[in-house]
């Protein structure tokens, strides 16, 4: 199909982006030799039909290094979102769903008869669903186990010395909530600390709030690791405990887990156990699992990849997510 190419040199992929105009590019970067990406070029051909001012392209990552490495293309399948030149999403590994969701989100904001209010009031709706998303919530660039700052290295410091208990986001893994976060909150810089969804301020707000001795009072105080794990199995009615997330896993058995799991149509959220080493060794002990990936279904354990195939090959999968008796 017209709108459904691919890419073989730096050449092709610029003029791509530039017949393209401000109409929406996907650009998928794929390896043969992985087969999610033949999966995701399938996903592709689909919303190529449904979405036909939108334009398709898959590049093979390694055969184009230029490209690859101008954009950071690390591991596959990775997807990039242009307007023009200009790139305004990025979604990290084999997640059809999310890429469905995202294509539809961006069409509609470009598209003549699309309604332009729509993208920022998802936008909106979005982050204000990240700001909850924990009790204290930190907007960050990097993990909290892995800081890609100065600023963001010395706000961790001090809320884990005053043992306060909180979530981070990595605003470097999403250009969207990076630029849509400093407008909703009004706020320009990163971190941004977050308690109850109201913002607390940055790095100098945080060290005042410390200094003064107020810090513990604004923010929630570490809880036991037991409450802490129950909360976290409890968060959604499935839950997946992995190596690396929904876009990016970082195990065979975790990426495995995900495709499973994605074909399936039920909706679940992941924890990456490599972000929080308290949270990795306690919930072997809790659940007397030694191993990841870990599915839970309405705060009970399934078990590991094993299980999960076992499941899907006798028509049960679905239904046990779904904690139909």
């Amino acid at each position: 199909m017209a709108n459904f190419v691919e890419a073989t040199s730096q050449h092709q992929f610029d003029d791509f982006l530039s017949k393209a105009g401000r109409n929406l590019t996907v650009v998928h970067f794929q390896a043969t030799w992985a087969h999610q990406c033949g999966q995701m070029n399938e996903v592709m051909a689909e919303l190529a039909k449904e979405h036909t001012h939108a334009t398709f392209v898959k590049l093979e990552a390694e055969a184009v290094p230029e490209v690859s490495e101008k954009h950071e293309i690390t591991s596959v399948p990775t997807f990039l979102f242009f307007r023009g030149k200009e790139q305004v999403d990025r979604l990290d590994g084999a997640n059809a769903p999310e890429l469905t969701k995202k294509v539809k989100r961006l069409a509609a904001s470009g598209s003549p008869s699309g309604g332009a209010e729509s993208p920022v009031v998802d936008l909106n709706q979005r982050l204000k669903k990240l700001i909850n998303a924990a009790p204290c919530m930190l907007f960050m660039k990097g993990s909290s186990q892995e800081p890609r700052c100065g600023f963001s290295r010395q706000i961790i410091a001090i809320l884990s010395q005053h043992n306060i208990q909180f979530s981070s986001f990595d605003i470097l893994s999403d250009e969207e909530v990076r630029q849509g976060l400093k407008t909703f909150s009004n706020w320009p810089t990163y971190p941004q600390l977050y308690v109850n969804g109201e913002l607390v301020g940055g790095l100098d707000i945080v060290k005042e709030l410390a200094e003064s001795g107020e810090l513990a009072n604004t923010c929630p105080k570490a809880q036991s690791l037991e409450h802490r794990l129950k909360t976290l199995i409890n968060q959604s009615p499935v839950m997946l405990f992995m190596k690396g997330n929904k876009e990016a896993a970082k195990c065979g058995f975790s990426r495995q887990t995900l495709s499973i799991l994605n074909n399936t149509g039920v909706a679940y959220d992941t924890f990456d156990i490599l972000q929080d080493e308290e949270v990795r060794q306690g919930l072997k002990t809790f659940s007397n699992w030694p191993t990841y990936p870990q599915l839970y279904v309405k705060g009970e354990l399934v078990g590991g990849l094993d299980i999960i195939k076992e499941l899907e090959e006798n028509g049960e999968l679905v239904s046990t997510l779904k904690a139909e008796s």
